[in-house]
């Protein structure tokens, strides 16, 4: 890719990455509940990117990644982010989805049929 194509491509990637992040983020800590997976979640977050997308952070740091890899210009860390998306959705997000689900009941059902895993 054309030096300066790549970097403008690499640019988006990341302001987009990192404004979802930043908005996820905040969304979380308005709602009070954490952002580590880890620890119990105290709300159950719908609005904001959260209307958009399930799983906002991860999106996120999945465009963060591309924009990296674009602006080293390397083909081998583009073609590592769609296994490592595989493994992310079946190894982090499916456990996540089930706690929710326990946690949440009906709400977070609904809010599961009503807006997309990724995008």
């Amino acid at each position: 890719m054309i030096g300066t194509t790549r970097f403008v491509l690499a640019g988006v990637l990341l302001a987009l990455g990192c404004g979802g992040m930043t908005a996820a983020i905040s969304r979380l800590r308005r709602h009070r509940t954490p952002v580590e997976t880890w620890r119990p979640s105290a709300a159950l977050v719908t609005d904001g990117v959260y209307h958009l997308s399930r799983n906002p952070i991860y999106v996120s740091l999945s465009l963060i990644y591309a924009g990296i890899g674009v602006a080293l210009d390397s083909l081998w860390a583009l073609a590592v982010l769609a296994p490592l998306l595989v493994v992310i959705r079946y190894g982090v997000i499916a456990p996540e989805e089930r706690y929710l689900a326990a946690r949440f009941g009906d709400a977070y059902r609904a809010y599961r049929r009503s807006v997309r895993r990724w995008l």
